[in-house]
């Protein structure tokens, strides 16, 4: 395996200081902040927009255009798709989310709130735990901090609790919970399962005949192309489909910023392959997916590779198949992780499940001309999350330095940095300004720079270090004398001389070099 949990995990910052910082330069808003907001739902600013698409683009580059080798030393071949995020009813009944895609939730008699029962944890007082009238206190997995002060009034250290998640505790005991965001106990109702999808209806006529669904995972939609795919492209087993697209799932409790949101941003891959050949592909991609998480700048201790132990296999995976979680560790999980991508084999699941219930069945065999025999290939997917990768990113990049104007940098890879330059004139005046923008004007055809004339040059670095723009050119009176520009480099504060000229090529190489 690539990577186990680091016993030396590596620093984690406040939650609160990326947020907030997310906010002030333009990275992450709240979806209708003028509003009020709409919980679960979040917007991209100009720079989180330039982050989310780096990150999008260098995925479809390294998956899509050009791929590496596979473990046989053949260039992959993977096509794309841009499957529809509403779709027939019956692909979610084939694909079982209409009968089994649902979480158990219990409501709150008191506040109104919801939860996921699965998110909540009950702290119980290790003293006088087993008398009846000691009540036991909810919170939300991770957001202990949320009831600091019920505890404080209540006398309860929470060092000297022990913590218990709430589907452990047999419904007998809810009596004594007190709900997150209540102040007396048993308010919280027993669970019950709550479908994740989001319904909606087609046409003028709201009816059950007209009820549909927006889509919570883009896979179905490669699953349901997968003949169409094969029969119009120079295609054969092995190869993938790939996809970035929306999806939506109706979170009872979305939280963690954008680590968990109703509406979300997937990039899969749905890589098919013969039915003997798992042992071969899935560690291959598994130990691939994780080098490229590597690649784009997440390189450090809070990420690791995990196994899936028995028990947590999805429905599609038969014993033995193999399922694994990229891992990061996010200021909001330390010292534990969160999921950014899975790696898992499906099995044939989705596409045996299709033909069966579009009628076809075994006419949709797969015909291998090599083997000369029909299957339904095995699949293993690799889907991951844009909107964690980015946060993930966004968590990485953060570094505090004191001795800094802004009090902190954003160490982003140039690949993955939003602006990739900033051109400076040291003043605006005396021709600066007008070299400035000639540079600027030819840098951006290619990239995404930007051209700062305003306030002192000190400044304009600071906002430069928390946009995280890699190189400052700064044009100043040595550069009408002989053409030389400054260029500063963000993590190091090094500068260093280079002709004008040769500022394309030092961006070039830095950048896609």
């Amino acid at each position: 395996m690539a990577n186990e949990t680091s016993t030396q995990p590596a620093p984690v910052h406040s939650m609160d200081e990326i947020v907030a910082l997310c906010r002030r330069r333009g990275f992450i808003w709240q979806s209708s902040e003028v509003y009020g907001g709409i919980n679960g739902f979040w917007d991209y600013g100009p720079l989180g927009t330039e982050l989310k698409r780096n990150l999008k683009n260098a995925w479809w580059s390294d998956v899509v255009t050009c791929p590496p080798d596979g473990p046989d030393g053949r260039p992959l071949q993977i096509v794309g798709l841009d499957s529809t995020i509403i779709m027939n009813p019956k692909v979610w009944e084939a694909s079982g989310h209409v009968a089994g895609f649902n979480d158990p939730m219990v409501d709150c008699r008191q506040s109104k709130a919801r939860y996921r029962a699965d998110h909540l944890v009950v702290l119980q007082p290790a003293e006088g735990a087993t008398n009846a009238d000691t009540p036991w206190y909810a919170f939300v997995e991770g957001q202990l901090d949320s009831i600091a002060k019920k505890l404080k009034k209540a006398k309860v250290d929470p060092e000297a609790c022990q913590q218990v998640p709430l589907p452990e505790l047999p419904v007998a005991s809810y009596a004594r919970i007190i709900g997150p965001d209540a102040d007396k106990p048993g308010t919280l109702t027993e669970p019950r399962q709550f479908n994740l999808m989001f319904e909606t209806w087609i046409g003028a006529v709201r009816d059950e005949d007209s009820r549909a669904y927006l889509r919570p995972e883009t896979a179905q939609g490669i699953f349901t192309q997968f003949w169409n795919v094969v029969d119009t492209s120079r295609v054969k087993v092995p190869f993938g489909i790939a996809q970035v697209g929306k999806a939506f799932r109706n979170e009872v409790t979305p939280r963690n910023f954008t680590f968990r949101s109703r509406e979300f941003e997937q990039m899969e891959i749905e890589f098919f392959i013969p039915p003997d050949a798992a042992a071969e592909w899935y560690p291959w991609w598994r130990d691939n997916r994780f080098a490229w998480w590597q690649s784009v700048g997440l390189a450090g201790d809070n990420l690791q590779l995990r196994e899936h132990e028995a028990d947590e296999l999805a429905h599609y995976a038969r014993e033995g198949a193999g399922t694994s979680d990229i891992e990061y560790r996010f200021p909001f999980t330390a010292p534990g992780f969160g999921e950014l991508e899975g790696v898992a084999h499906r099995t044939d699941y989705d596409l045996r499940q299709h033909a069966e219930h579009c009628g076809k069945g075994d006419k949709l065999r797969y015909f291998d001309t090599d083997r000369n025999e029909r299957y339904f290939p095995h699949v293993i997917e690799p889907s991951a999350g844009a909107d964690r990768g980015t946060l993930a990113l966004l968590c990485e990049a953060y570094t505090p330095d004191p001795d800094r104007p802004s009090g902190v940098y954003m160490n982003f890879t140039p690949r993955m940095a939003p602006i990739k330059a900033a051109i400076l004139p040291l003043v605006a005046k005396d021709g600066m300004p007008e070299v400035a923008e000639n540079l600027y004007r030819q840098l951006r055809r290619r990239w995404p720079v930007q051209l700062d004339v305003k306030q002192t040059v000190g400044k304009r670095y600071a906002r430069m270090d928390e946009a995280g723009t890699p190189y400052c050119f700064t044009i100043d009176g040595q550069t009408l004398e002989d053409q030389t520009v400054t260029v500063r480099h963000r993590d190091t504060l090094e500068q260093q001389r280079i002709n004008i000229d040769q500022v394309p090529s030092f961006l070039e190489q830095k950048i896609e070099g």
